[in-house]
């Protein structure tokens, strides 16, 4: 049996049928662990670390950092036995096809690839499992089609890499300028260039026997006057003044910057337009004055137990949703062509900028929690997302979502729905303004909400019924929850 396992990228769940080398966590000549991580990639939803299904040491890295790679593809190849003697394999990190040497059929025949699905040990990463699937790290199971090579970037066709580049051609000798003859009457410059004069200007040197060509222009641009040919008559010498010069502003590729669109904001870009144009949005918006929600929420941070728990303002807004979802269950509802499929779960998402892009993980049936279990749960997911290490499964299986706009200063916005979903709710930010308040005008806490749906499932009665409970909670949110509970 072969020593030599070559380790394939995995699916990675979801559907995903490609992957990002982020970074390689190991390199050539490593020893390393099962089940050690190896690789970080970077799927259409997070970057996730794959772990070693063979301990030994490393003997080849296929791919360099920064390649798509397609699912089932050899990725890294490991030597299972390396206290069994040398081998006679070529050990290199991955570089462009061109540069690698063609391997012999002795290599060849060390290297033993993953056998195919059934024949792998069951239990085993791409080994067998129930029901005629494949064991993978998460989700679906991997394609069992051939996958496309895309090519490489910044990648060459081989016969281009391998043809000798052109010589650089020889350097060509400087020569001198020299005045050029006058043509037609008219007089040039020492580079050859016709000179700047008027007809006027022109007669007269003619008529004084004055060569153009030999005068220095004062006049525009540099252009010859009369004066410049009378002084040059006289035997005058005019130094002329150094022109000023402006340089055309370049709006070519020089001045532009070209993102690969890929990854998180490759999927983003794809289930916005879709969400889009397939369903029907409308945007209410509605202005609450959350000076008590405020309050209410000093007073809990002050509380014994609530010390060490992250209180934020969206805690309150997530507790009205899902207290007004109860109220109005069609709202956390999933448009499936010929019926509405009406949930009794609320995975909800927020919406979270990183640097990779916008994500949306989401709480798993939020409405089942206490306040103090959401506020932890909350708290986990934005730590989680800020670090770039959210799973695909915390993004998957939302049901409606909240986007916290009021974090950038913002008021409000109209979010487009992710997809499945029929509502998202923007949160803008608590500013201090005028408001009438018992009859008198008053420096009051106030927000601004703005709640997109699916107008195929949500009519403007319902949306505008859920959107003032949530707005009615956050004004007093403990006559809310003595009224509604």
């Amino acid at each position: 049996m072969s020593r030599i396992k070559t380790f394939n990228l995995p699916d990675l769940g979801e559907g995903l049928t490609e992957g990002e080398i982020l970074a390689w966590l190991v390199k050539v000549g490593d020893t390393i662990e099962l089940n050690q991580p190896i690789v970080e990639v970077e799927t259409a939803k997070a970057a996730v670390e794959i772990p070693a299904k063979w301990a030994g040491q490393v003997q080849a890295i296929h791919h360099p950092e920064g390649t798509t790679v397609e699912v089932g593809t050899p990725i890294i190849a490991i030597d299972t036995d390396p206290g069994a003697g040398p081998l006679d394999v070529p050990s290199t990190t991955a570089t462009p096809s061109a540069d690698l040497p063609t391997p012999s059929a002795a290599s060849l025949a060390a290297v033993e690839v993953a056998p195919a699905e059934g024949m792998i040990e069951p239990g085993l990463i791409g080994g067998a499992a129930p029901g005629g699937r494949t064991a993978v790290l998460v989700g679906y199971g991997p394609r069992t089609t051939a996958a496309k090579r895309r090519p490489r970037k910044g990648g060459v066709p081989a016969q281009a890499a391998a043809a000798p580049a052109p010589a650089a051609p020889a350097p060509q000798p400087v020569v001198a300028p020299v005045a050029a003859p006058a043509r037609n009457g008219q007089a040039a410059t020492a580079t050859g260039g016709l000179v700047l004069a008027k007809p006027p200007v022109r007669k007269l040197a003619k008529d004084l026997g004055v060569d153009l060509g030999t005068v220095t222009g004062s006049g525009p641009l540099g252009s010859i006057t009369r004066e410049d040919v009378q002084r040059a008559v006289s035997g005058a010498v005019v130094v002329a003044e150094p022109l000023a010069t402006t340089t055309a502003p370049s709006f070519g590729a020089d001045r532009e910057q070209r993102i690969p669109v890929k990854g998180v904001r490759k999927l983003t870009a794809e289930n916005m337009s879709r969400s889009a144009f397939t369903a029907p949005h409308v945007t209410e918006f509605l202005t609450v004055d959350v000076t008590r929600a405020m309050k209410a929420l000093d007073r809990l941070r002050g509380r014994r137990e609530w010390r060490d728990v992250r209180v934020s303002p969206l805690l309150l807004v997530a507790k009205a949703v899902l207290l007004a979802v109860r109220r109005h269950p069609m709202v956390n509802s999933t448009w499936a062509g010929d019926e509405i499929v009406v949930k009794e779960y609320v995975n909800l998402g927020i919406a979270a900028a990183t640097e990779r892009g916008l994500i949306v993980p989401n709480v798993k049936d939020a409405g089942r929690l206490s306040l103090r279990e959401l506020a932890d749960a909350l708290t986990d997911l934005v730590q989680t997302a800020k670090s770039g290490r959210t799973s695909p499964a915390a993004m998957s299986g939302g049901t409606l979502t909240i986007t916290n706009v009021g974090v950038f200063g913002v008021d409000t916005g109209t979010p487009i729905l992710p997809p499945g979903e029929s509502a998202i709710l923007a949160f803008g930010a608590v500013r201090e303004m005028p408001w009438v308040h018992k009859g008198k005008v008053k420096v009051r806490q106030v927000t601004t909400l703005g709640l997109s749906f699916d107008h195929r499932i949500i009519d403007g009665e319902l949306g505008s019924k859920f959107l003032r409970d949530v707005g009615d909670f956050l004004a007093d949110p403990e006559a809310a929850l003595l009224a509604w509970t």
